[in-house]
């Protein structure tokens, strides 16, 4: 039951991006679009289950010394097979991701999750840990893609809904992210304190 517990967290108690505010490189520059941050999002989840697996499996094997500089070639390793793998079946959401899907590698959210818990817990606990972060900023990644986009483009999931021009350019400019994502935490810590 415990297990479950850490599962949930990475959606509410410890949300990477609005709780922790971890991994803000790739929350804000990639999240232009909902298809954008889903594809960002379920990018890094499968890289932070995959490394946590593969750490908790060697954990026992790997001398301290060298202990974080074998969690980056791990965590590299998956990143590889993401990125080769998304450039393949789906070039367009690889070409809008472009560099940031190589720079999961040294996402906090990825190496923090691999040194606090993998490397100190059972297999199984490590996956639920790393699936309940990784859709947990999946989501984060995916709300703030659509709000960007809905007040952006006038679209969602690249549906257009409002007119051509009715949308606010800001919104899928930097600035947007900056303003979509604060006023998210804020209504998240609101929700919070209630």
């Amino acid at each position: 039951m415990n297990q479950w517990k850490n599962f949930t967290k990475g959606f509410i108690k410890e949300n990477p991006v609005f709780v922790l505010l971890l991994g803000m490189c790739p929350t804000l520059g990639t999240t232009t679009s909902a298809i954008n941050g889903l594809g960002m999002g379920l990018a890094t989840a499968f890289v932070l289950v995959m490394s946590n697996l593969a750490i908790s499996l060697v954990k026992n094997v790997i001398p301290d010394k060298v202990r974080i500089p074998s969690f980056i070639v791990i965590i590299a390793s998956f990143v590889t097979i993401v990125d080769l793998s998304m450039n393949a079946y789906l070039p367009a959401l690889h070409e809008q991701l472009g560099l940031y899907i190589p720079l999961i590698v040294v996402n906090c959210i990825v190496l923090g999750r691999a040194e606090a818990f993998a490397s100190k817990n059972s297999i199984w606990a490590s996956i639920i840990d790393g699936l309940g972060m990784g859709l947990g900023f999946t989501f984060a990644l995916f709300l703030l893609g659509s709000i960007r986009e809905i007040l952006g483009n006038g679209s969602i999931l690249g549906m257009k809904f409002i007119g051509d021009n009715d949308g606010m350019l800001v919104f899928v400019l930097a600035p947007g992210a900056f303003i979509a994502l604060g006023y998210l935490i804020a209504i998240i810590n609101k929700l919070k304190k209630a």
